[in-house]
Order: structure tokens, then C-alpha cells, then sequence
């Protein structure tokens, strides 16, 4: 461990050398804000520069500590020559670079911190791939041009990248953190990125906040590319709060907020949530092909609540959602949605969705004919007690279904339709019985009594009671079998008896699912 400061340090670099041994800030700032603003393209003075070389010897090797204090960087202020190479290293001290302007990138892959955080600073490029953290890694208000690489990266506590301003690679990806695992939360509130952000098999310990970030990604495949995520607690796309407190949460009421704002598609494909998904009054400006892909999906709970359909497709294609919290005005309109497979065990719109609405929604889904979203919503009204909501919908499917049919089967599906509701309707079907019962009993009163079958027996003629043994099929009433009837009454006698069948199935039916319910 060296004990002694560098030959050819600077009034400024020995400072910070001092200050590191005590464990004190080093502050170089002017308190011209203009001045001191990092990202400002102003040429800084000579008094606040420190070499890279000096930082990276402190971290790596630098003097001992004071007797009685604890050695730690922390410079603000600052403009870094050189490029600040800690590949590798094990960086033991507390380091925190406030308002501090890089003119090189920072290289940082396989390095190990206890806690890293960069407050305000620009820096060219962020190299950090398999980077390692005891505690946090914070980067809040920073401008990063040329994109931060964390490609398996591994935060022991929270990652910090609120208000982060951040531009692409040559590769156009803005935060390249595949692979990426964090402890705790990680807090990307308010950013505004230029190219991809990458969370490709990412594993998060706590929730994921992008709550008022701006991503712009207009020419690429995807703003948000996070398949394969794994998110212990909640996903939020929501709006964030514009203050100048960098810890997220929900917002106060009366604050001013800022909507989360995607120009890209956005990929959650193979994604798990432990809590739920929330994109609530969110924008996703589509493209192309680009797509909002949630396609299979865990989640107890999905909110997918916009003021305004995405301009592309959504697709939940094999998701599986505990509730599904939805608006009328989340969804585009036909051949926007891809539902296939896409399965919830209960359903809670947010504002007004009439059920007519929601038959449309499905219809939209399903350009081709699919029963399993109508069966989906309707096991999850039935689940709530709507079950005549539910009969609407697979009457619904049913009517679908009899568009794919030959003309036969259509016109047999009409006759059902219109007759008992494809069974969904037993009280129709028991009107049309009743109605069939008396026309049945005129028309046989308005005739005279046929000859019996036989002779012998002397049956009293009854035309109600023969109109209603020829609808009623299970009961026998003596009727339908004592008389020979011929002609016009035959064939009338043949219809009534089929569409009793018909009727009277139809009828018990309902019964069966109205005893089912009790």
C-alpha cells in the first residue's frame, strides 16, 4: 500500500489525494451552475482537471488511510483526463463522482466496487460488462452519449439510473445489460434514451421502474428488448413525478408528471413478473413491424390501461395472467391484437367496456376463427357471477364459428340461432315450444279426428294433448301413437316432433346450468 502521493501531482490532484485519506470530499466547483454543469460544452479550467491516472491509482492502490477515518473518493466538480481504466480491479473504498466531465470513456469490465455512484457526470461511454458490485451502482442525471454496456453485470443492492440521459453504440443499443442481475430495485425513472435498452434474460430482485422514461428507438426493431426477464416484484410503465428527488415511488397528487413515451417495440416475450405489469396511460409509438410483445408472459396481474391504442400490434400470445386490468381505449382496432393462447382467470375493466365492446375486442383478435379467447372470457365473467355475460360471449363464439361453416351447416346454425340461441337461450326455447303448442292444438282442432290405430281401444280425441305428446319427446301422453294420421298432418305431426327434440335438449339444458349455479 503506498503512503506517499505521486510526483507531479497538481494543486488539484493533491488535494483529492489528501482528502482521500480522510475520507473527505474534494469539491472543485465553482457554484456557477452554468459552469459547472458537465454536460455544457465549455472549455473547464485548468485548476479543476485531475488526471485519470491519479483516480485509478488511488482506487487501486493508493495511500493508507488517517488514523481513525475511513478512505473514500469523493470528487466533485472535476474534469477527468485520460481514460479511467479499473478493468479488472478490486476497488475497496466508498466512491462517488458528482458534476465530474469525462473526456475519455470509463472502462470498468470485471472490476469489483463496494458501492460506485456517479451523480451528474458525462461521460463519453460506459465499458461495464461484468462489472460487480457489493452495494449500489448509481448513475442518476448523467449524460452518456455513446451508451453504457452492463452485459452480465451483478448489483448487490439497488441500480440507480433515474433521469440518466443516455445515446446509442455503434450498434445502436443505448444499455446494453444482458444477463444483468440485480439484488434489489432497479430505478430507470425519467430517462431519456436514444437506441436500444437491452434486458435480455435480466434477473431483478426487487421491481423494475421506467415510470416517465422517454425511449426513442424509431428505426430499430426494439426501444425495450427485455425477453426473458425476470422481475421478483412489479414492472412499471407508468408515469413518473418531475422533481428533484431521485427516489421513485408514486406520485403525490398534485405534482406534475410525465408519461412513459416508447418510440420502438417493446419485447417482455418469456418475461416473469411476481407482482404484476403495469402500463398505465403509457405511449407506444409502432412502426413497421414493431410490436408491443407479451407474448407468454407470467404475471399475477396485467394493467393495460391507455389513453390511446398503440400505433402497431399487441401481441399476448401465450400469456398467462392472474387478473387483467384493461381500458376500452388500450386496444387497436382489427388485426392489432394477437390473443392466441393468451389465458386470465379474472377480468377488471377500468371505465366503461360494455360487453358488446368486448365481443368487438375479440372479434378484433381473432380474424381468423379461434374458440379459446371466447372461452378465456367467458370462464372469467362466469367467474365473477356474470354468467349471462358469459352466455352472450359463447353465443358470440358461436356465431363466429357458423362463418366458417358450408352453406348447410349455416343455415342450420341460423335456424338454432334463431330458434333456441345455440342453447345459450332457454327461455327462448320455451316460448317457441309454448307457440308451437298452441298452433299445434288449433290446427288439430280445426280438423276431424283421424281413425285410431286401433279400433278397439276407443281413445278420446285430444288435439291439445296430442300437439303437446308430439313436442314433449321424453313423455308419453297416449296420444301420438293412438291415432293414424295421414296427409298434411302427418308431415306436421313429423315437424313438431323433431323441433321438440330440438326445444326440449335445449330446455333441460338450461335447467341443468341454472341447477349447476344453485
Amino acid at each position: 500500500m503506498m503512503t506517499e502521493p505521486l510526483e507531479g501531482l497538481t494543486p488539484a490532484e493533491a488535494r483529492l489525494w489528501d482528502a482521500f485519506r480522510r475520507g473527505d470530499p474534494c469539491d472543485l466547483r465553482t457554484g456557477d451552475p452554468e459552469l459547472d454543469d458537465p454536460a455544457a460544452d465549455l472549455e473547464w479550467d485548468a485548476s479543476r482537471t485531475v488526471r485519470a491516472i491519479v483516480v485509478a491509482r488511488l482506487l487501486l492502490d493508493g495511500p493508507g488511510r488517517e488514523p481513525g477515518r475511513v478512505a473514500a473518493l469523493k470528487l466533485a466538480g472535476a474534469l477527468l483526463t485520460g481514460v479511467l481504466d479499473l478493468s479488472g480491479g478490486q476497488v475497496r473504498p466508498y466512491v462517488e463522482l458528482r458534476d465530474c466531465r469525462f473526456d475519455c470513456r470509463l472502462l470498468l469490465p470485471e472490476a469489483h466496487f463496494s458501492t460506485l455512484r456517479l451523480l451528474r457526470c458525462a461521460v463519453p461511454r460506459v465499458e461495464a460488462a461484468r462489472l460487480s458490485t457489493e452495494g449500489d451502482l448509481h448513475l442518476p442525471r448523467c449524460t452518456v452519449p455513446g451508451g453504457i454496456r452492463l452485459t452480465d453485470a451483478h448489483i448487490g443492492t439497488d441500480l440507480l439510473l433515474n433521469q440518466l440521459v443516455v445515446g446509442q453504440d455503434r450498434s445502436g443499443q443505448a444499455i446494453s445489460a444482458d444477463g444483468l442481475t440485480v439484488a434489489q430495485d432497479m430505478e430507470a425513472e425519467l430517462v431519456e434514451a436514444a437506441g436500444e435498452i437491452s434486458l435480455r434474460s435480466a434477473r431483478i430482485g426487487g421491481r423494475l421502474s421506467l415510470r416517465g422514461s422517454t425511449l426513442r428507438n424509431p428505426y430499430g426493431r426494439y426501444a425495450l428488448n427485455a425477453a426473458r426477464v425476470t422481475v421478483e416484484h412489479t414492472l412499471y410503465l407508468s408515469s413518473g413525478w418531475l422533481s428533484g428527488h431521485l427516489d421513485g415511488g408514486t406520485p403525490p397528487v398534485g405534482v406534475r408528471t410525465r408519461r412513459f413515451s416508447c418510440e420502438g417495440g417493446v419485447r417482455l416475450d418469456d418475461g416473469r413478473f411476481g407482482n404484476a405489469v403495469i402500463a398505465d396511460k403509457a405511449r407506444f409509438h409502432l412502426v413497421g413491424a414493431q410490436t408491443l410483445s407479451l407474448r407468454r408472459i407470467q404475471t399475477p396481474e396485467l394493467r393495460l390501461t391507455l389513453d390511446e391504442p398503440p400505433s402497431g400490434r399487441i401481441s399476448l400470445a401465450g400469456a398467462r395472467v392472474g387478473n387483467l386490468t384493461d381500458a376500452r381505449s388500450s386496444w387497436p382496432g382489427a388485426g392489432g391484437i394477437d390473443l392466441a393462447g393468451f389465458s386470465y382467470e379474472s377480468l377488471a375493466p377500468q371505465g366503461s367496456f360494455p360487453l358488446s365492446r368486448r365481443i368487438a375486442w375479440l372479434a378484433d383478435a381473432t380474424p381468423e376463427y379461434n374458440p379459446d379467447p371466447y372461452e378465456t372470457l367467458a370462464q372469467a365473467l362466469r367467474g365473477s357471477g356474470e354468467d349471462s355475460q358469459a352466455r352472450e360471449v359463447l353465443l358470440a363464439k358461436q356465431r363466429r364459428r357458423r362463418e366458417t361453416l358450408p352453406l348447410a351447416g349455416k343455415v342450420w346454425g341460423c335456424l338454432q340461432d334463431v330458434t333456441v340461441g345455440y342453447g345459450y337461450r332457454p327461455g327462448r326455447a320455451a316460448l317457441w315450444m309454448a307457440v308451437l303448442w298452441a298452433v299445434g292444438a288449433l290446427y288439430f282442432a280445426g280438423r276431424p279426428a283421424p281413425p285410431p290405430v286401433d279400433e278397439q281401444a276407443w281413445p278420446h280425441w285430444n288435439p291439445a294433448l296430442l300437439a303437446l305428446d308430439l313436442l314433449l319427446p321424453f313423455a308419453d301422453l297416449g296420444q301420438s301413437n293412438a291415432w293414424r294420421l295421414s296427409g298434411a298432418a302427418q308431415w306436421i305431426a313429423a315437424g313438431m316432433n323433431l323441433l321438440g327434440w330440438m326445444l326440449a335438449t335445449t330446455v333441460a339444458a338450461g335447467a341443468s346450468r341454472l341447477l349447476r349455479r344453485g
